[in-house]
């Protein structure tokens, strides 16, 4: 039995009282520890048969009722514990542990309110008022009221100034609400403190990086790592940060580092065949492409950055294959189908292309760009109407857009209704003249007509 020594001769007293069915005397003290090593081992049987015989030994114990109300609240039995409770109370009124329990349950029940009347009376009684502190932050920020939050984490702080789970929890209240220069100046004052804390600077880089000072987070950053040298975090943020600084060597060799201290991850891969691209590495960059899907299959935003890769070297067959395994993963994710269309175009497969565009559009991601793709793929397919019926739409809910308007303008060239496209021209000019070369690649019959090129020209002279 892996125990401490405080406990093994009661706990082999009372398993063999167990198992022979007779009945020995144990003092509360024993008792207590009894019950709470089962409740910490997760054996409630146990801890309940224990607790009823330890009430019958000792009726009147604070201590066992306090444990009975303890497991009951465990089972959610609320009504039960809160009268053991209220007993309780009314023997000793100042004993913080009931009002802590009472608190407990009126969170478990949403009445957070209550919990904070509950927990501001147990602050009145406690000797350990960090605890306490603890849980009315916790309350605080059940009720989303940040600012209290922070002010009871910031108490534990002053009991502890190595309670690092209350140093994140003011972090994380100075960052629900966006107080992230009052963030900057709290951790600046407790660095001045505890200058060896790690995670107060490694807090700080992440503030100055919100703020896009990278310089600063950096420096943070460096003095993380350099009073923990196995923080894998701090070299996380670091190469992002190094990133952001646009020296992708330097980190790609702190991405590389978390690959020495602990398992790869599909993160740290990801972003180091990101860097190695930035380097117009590609090879670099391909293989550790390679590597993030073989550690993550389901990491989308590998397979998308492989299809990509082999995009831009034209390899559109492999990039199809790739892009298609994200959209397994990830089927309404407009940015992929974007790609699955721009792939289809590229391999002249115009119908499937019109498909993925139509539902990039029906999933919200309507912006020029994909209008634009619609449009030309409709044309390429000689479906005239539908491509203008797309453009006067777009028109409509994009004004002003030279793309969509050269674009109206060469439609009705095409459909001979002259004077639409005379408009549509010249508001397309005034809008983008350079625009314009578009018509001489993409609708050469239309540009080489004499009204166009006389309007061109008049247009050429003005500007």
């Amino acid at each position: 039995m892996d125990q401490s020594s405080e406990y093994n001769k009661p706990l082999e007293k009372f398993e063999s009282m167990l198992k022979t069915n007779n009945v020995y005397f144990f003092d509360s003290l024993e008792f207590e520890g009894i019950i709470q090593y089962y409740i910490d081992a997760g054996k409630s049987a146990l801890a309940k048969k224990a607790l009823a015989l330890g009430l019958g030994q000792h009726p009147m114990s604070v201590a066992l009722k306090l444990l009975d109300a303890e497991i009951l609240i465990f089972d959610d039995k609320y009504t039960a514990a809160i009268e053991i409770l209220e007993t309780i109370q009314a023997m000793e009124p100042t004993n913080e542990e009931v009002y802590i329990q009472k608190a407990t349950i009126y969170s478990k029940t949403n009445d957070h309110k209550k919990a904070l009347v509950a927990l501001n009376i147990a602050l009145d009684y406690s000797d350990d008022k960090a605890d306490v502190y603890g849980l009315l932050g916790m309350e605080y920020l059940f009720l989303n009221n940040f600012s209290k939050a922070r002010e009871s984490f910031i108490a534990c702080l002053m009991d502890d100034l190595e309670d690092y789970s209350s140093l994140y929890n003011v972090v994380y209240c100075f960052d629900m609400e966006n107080m992230h220069v009052e963030a900057i100046a709290f951790l600046n004052t407790y660095i001045d403190k505890d200058p060896y804390s790690e995670v107060a600077w490694h807090q700080l880089g992440r503030q100055h990086f919100v703020l896009d000072e990278f310089d600063e987070a950096l420096r943070a950053f460096d003095y993380a790592v350099l009073v923990d040298e196995l923080f894998v975090g701090a070299y996380i943020e670091k190469a992002k940060t190094l990133e952001k600084l646009g020296r992708y060597k330097e980190a790609i060799d702190n991405y590389k580092t978390t690959l020495e201290l602990e398992d790869a991850t599909s993160f740290a891969l990801l972003r180091i065949g990101e860097c190695y691209l930035e380097l117009k590495d590609n090879e670099n960059a391909l293989q550790f492409y390679k590597r993030t899907v073989h550690e993550d299959p389901l990491l989308d935003k590998g397979w998308m950055a492989l299809s990509s890769i082999y995009y831009q070297q034209k390899d559109y067959e492999k990039s199809l294959y790739y892009i298609n395994k994200a959209l397994d993963i990830d089927q309404v994710n407009t940015a992929y189908l974007r790609r699955f269309g721009e792939i289809n175009i590229k391999l002249s497969f115009y119908e499937e292309a019109v498909k993925v565009f139509e539902l990039c559009i029906e999933l919200g991601d309507d912006d020029v760009d994909i209008r634009i793709a619609l449009v030309d793929v409709h044309y390429f397919l000689g479906d005239y109407e539908l491509a203008l019926a797309c453009l006067e739409e777009a028109d409509t809910e994009i004004p002003n857009t030279a793309a969509f308007n050269y674009r109206l303008a060469c439609l009705h060239f095409l459909f001979e209704t002259e004077e639409k496209g005379v408009h549509y021209l010249k508001k397309g000019l005034a809008l983008d003249f350079d625009y314009h070369e578009l018509m001489k690649e993409m609708y050469p019959a239309v540009f080489d007509l004499h009204v166009v090129q006389d309007i061109v020209s008049f247009y050429k002279f003005s500007f």
